[in-house]
């Protein structure tokens, strides 16, 4: 089993499909992200329901079963350390992204994301544990 980091928005992708084809990788993998990912889950849930097409009770029910397999960590396990070089990396680039850059580095993991500016950005300060999302894809 391989361990990745997400960040919100390949969980909203994943949640918005409703495709099947992501339970295999769910079950297989263990998607970690921190507290702060629902935050941003929360703050799009209209999108989710009008991107997505199935119905709400269909979405309610995938919901479930995608969360049942994420592990969400809380923000008191990150460590203030990584947290402030975390916080040079991805200044000038989303702040936002913050916990998921700490937790990444804490936990010596892949991120998985679909922000290529976030990818951009980190790259060029010499930060190489990031990967697009749909390469991740690729590659399984």
């Amino acid at each position: 089993m391989r361990d990745y980091i997400i960040d919100a928005n390949v969980l909203m992708s994943i949640i918005i499909s409703g495709k099947a084809i992501y339970k295999p990788l769910l079950d297989y993998y263990n998607f970690i992200m921190p507290e702060f990912g629902l935050v941003e889950i929360d703050k799009y849930r209209n999108l989710i329901f009008e991107k997505s097409k199935m119905q709400p009770n269909e979405l309610i029910t995938y919901s479930y079963s995608v969360f049942s397999s994420i592990t969400i960590l809380p923000n008191y396990v990150m460590d203030d350390e990584i947290m402030k070089t975390a916080i040079e990396l991805v200044k000038d680039v989303d702040i936002k992204d913050v916990s998921y850059v700490s937790l990444t580095m804490q936990l010596d993991l892949v991120l998985l994301t679909r922000d290529k500016s976030l990818i951009e950005g980190v790259r060029k300060r010499k930060f190489k544990k990031i990967m697009h999302f749909d390469e991740f894809l690729r590659n399984v």
